[in-house]
This record gives C-alpha cells, structure tokens and sequence, in this order.
C-alpha cells in the first residue's frame, strides 16, 4: 500500500506571520507527530509552500487579498518551526496559486492509494490540494485530518470541512462544535 503525507502550506506567514491566527501555532507539535508516523512506516512526505514574488499585489490574488505574504527569500516563506528541517530530502512543490499543478502532476504519475492532507489554511489551499488529489487519482483514499489543520475563520473551517466530506474525502479528528 503506498501512503503519502501532503503538509500544505504550513509556512510563517501562515502561522504568526502577515497572515497568521491565534492557535495555528499549536499545530505544529500534531503535524511533526504526523511526519513521524509516516516516515516510520516508510510512507512518503512532501510540503507544499505558498510562494510569491515582491510583485504580489499586482497580481490577481494580490487584489483580492491585499497582504504581501510568503515571498520567495523571506523568513515568511519558510516552513513553521521544525518543518524546515524536516521537509530536508522530502519533494518540497513551490505553488503561485491555492493548488498546485506540479503536486498533481506527481501524483497522476506515482500510483498512491491512500493520501492525507494537513496544514493551512483549511478552507483555501487544503481545499484546493485535496480536490486536486481526488482529481488526479479518484480511486485513492483522500483524507485530510481536521486535528492538524485550521483557519483564519472557525465558521469557513467547519464548513470546509463538510464540503470535503461531501466530494468523498474522509475527515478524520473531527470534533463537531
């Protein structure tokens, strides 16, 4: 059975950075446990980084969100805490966008029968990478674990939630609020 782990996005500015929230820190300790488990086991992990040029407002997304975030040779762009270190030997898919067209090109072509999401933010580039993993292999398990991602915005997230649920990708950890 081959298993890969997607950490998206979990990046400074994502977590105290220009667009961090309160309690995206405390993600941190659940999603290294996470990379633990599936490296112990032999699984694959790979990172996706939100990544952006100093010209981000003028683009598209910059005029609808306003806020210079994860620049390409900026602390903000690093991963969170120890991810930096862990993500060393792992595939690392630089994105411009919420999903990432190289992270789908890998797995049209990798054969991964079970995949699980994690990272920030849940209702934006969770979202986009795991309908681009149901995309690119409907008959693999998706899951995304609601106990190592979050949001900005706990109403979005909770909704994010039952809209993954509803394309058939598994929502494990869940605590109904």
């Amino acid at each position: 059975m081959a298993r890969l782990l997607i950490v998206v996005d979990y990046q400074n500015d994502f977590v105290d950075g220009a667009l961090g929230f309160p309690g995206a820190e405390k993600l941190h300790g659940p999603i290294c446990d996470k990379i633990g488990e599936y490296r112990n086991r032999g699984d694959t992990v790979v990172f996706t980084k939100d990544t952006h040029r100093p010209d981000y407002l003028e683009t598209q997304e910059g005029g609808n969100l306003p806020v210079i975030h994860c620049v390409r040779g900026t602390k903000g762009h690093d991963l969170y805490g120890k991810l930096e270190e862990l993500a060393e030997g792992c595939l690392v898919f630089e994105k411009y966008t919420f999903g990432s067209d190289r992270l789908f090109d890998y797995l049209r072509s990798s054969g991964f029968s079970e995949i699980e999401l994690v990272g920030l933010v849940s209702n934006i580039c969770v979202l986009s990478n795991a309908v681009l993993a149901k995309t690119a292999l409907p008959e693999a398990v998706i899951r995304v674990d609601a106990s190592c991602t979050d949001s900005y915005d706990k109403e979005l997230n909770d909704k994010t939630l039952d809209v993954l649920s509803g394309i058939q990708v598994h929502v494990t950890n869940r605590e109904k609020k």
